[in-house]
């Protein structure tokens, strides 16, 4: 890994003429007929977007959301040739353990923000925009799999003068977390996972000890991805099209996801930060490029030695796949907690009971 040591602060300030250029936008949409009754089985429904895009709008206040992330001290640096967005945010204990947070698609460092002030007690807090979302973009070019995204934020940490520090994923932060463990098991204290997802290794064995419930997870999991997924994993850049220059195709996208994932409501303007960072950045294509990349990755399938990082993880109310047999048979698992309710974006849906799990997870390691 090629490393540019400069850490340069990063100030959000979009352009008014952006701004407006998206109020336009979405002022001449072409919205798409649909079938009498429709509703959210075959994808976002004509009304809820148009509903959402008119106060995206004519409500939706981009600066006060700016006006808050930027309450972050933010960063870039550049790691093997890519540009590395992320906020930094000391504890005010100097002895706090460092803590990497990682979001997936279709979310970003924004799922955050509502845990920063719980977990900066107790942690320094390092929160990256992965390759090729938001602010860590445009793409250097191929081959960014997760494993490469752990290799870079393993530097990251080392650059920021971190040897000992905790990892948390959820989405493909659940597989990058993991990532880091094994590529650098003396400086990762531990893993916190929320999202796990693994799965079956074709023993017939292992397979016939789940439980019902277990069974049913795996069987939800391979319905639940069977629409986004073969899209982005094939063919990223022909979606690119659509979502980079229609705001409104961006946002029925993303809403799918989240009316789907998510446990809980997530506040509407906390929403359409996270879709407006997407919209903005044009990292609609780019941040699809993982799902590619790990479909065509011959290394990602190739069975790896169990972790010895110890594992922790959270399971929500709705939306969850965690599969213990499986998780157990992949990872150091030594914590294992099960939420009532919440969703896929945890830390959004509940940051308290979020930030409350990962306390006690790293608590128990330090």
């Amino acid at each position: 890994m090629t490393r540019n040591t400069s850490i340069v602060p990063f100030h959000i300030d979009v352009p008014q003429a952006e701004l407006d250029d998206l109020r336009d936008r979405l002022g001449r949409t072409r919205w798409p007929a649909e079938l009498p009754d429709a509703d959210w089985s075959r994808g976002t429904p004509v009304a809820h977007a148009r509903e959402l895009a008119e106060y995206w709008r004519t409500g939706f206040d981009w600066r006060a959301q700016e006006r808050r992330l930027n309450e972050l001290p933010q960063f870039t640096t550049v790691l093997g040739g890519q540009t590395i967005h992320f906020a930094h945010i000391r504890s005010d204990a100097p002895e706090a353990l460092p803590l990497l947070l990682l979001h997936g698609w279709p979310g970003s460092f924004v799922e955050f923000l509502d845990v920063v002030e719980p977990l900066r007690k107790e942690f320094h807090l390092v929160i990256p925009s992965l390759p090729g979302f938001a602010f860590s973009a445009p793409l250097a070019g191929a081959g960014w799999t997760a494993a490469r995204m752990a290799e870079a934020l393993v530097e990251l940490m080392a650059v920021l003068g971190y040897e000992r520090y905790g990892v948390q994923g959820g989405d493909t932060g659940a597989f990058v977390a993991p990532e880091m463990g094994r590529l650098a098991p003396e400086r990762v204290v531990g893993v916190h996972l929320n999202g796990i997802l693994s799965f079956p290794a074709g023993d017939e064995e292992e397979d016939a000890r789940l439980s019902e419930t277990e069974r049913q997870r795996s069987a939800e999991m391979e319905e639940a991805t069977a629409g986004y997924v073969p899209i982005q994993s094939r063919s990223p850049q022909t979606l690119a099209f659509g979502l980079t220059d229609s705001p409104a195709g961006q946002l029925a996208w993303i809403a799918e996801i989240f009316h789907r994932w998510a446990g809980t409501p997530v506040d509407r303007d906390r929403f359409l930060t996270n879709v407006t960072l997407y919209w903005l950045t044009g990292t609609a294509g780019s941040s699809a490029q993982i799902y590619y990349e790990q479909v065509n990755d011959p290394m990602a399938w190739v069975p790896k030695p169990r972790g010895t990082v110890p594992t922790g993880v959270l399971l929500a109310g709705s939306h969850e796949y965690g599969i213990r047999p499986y998780a157990e048979r992949d990872h150091n698992i030594v914590h294992w907690s099960q939420k009532d309710d919440g969703g896929h974006f945890f830390a959004m849906e509940k940051p308290d009971a979020f930030a409350e799990d990962v306390r006690e997870f790293f608590g128990r390691l330090v």
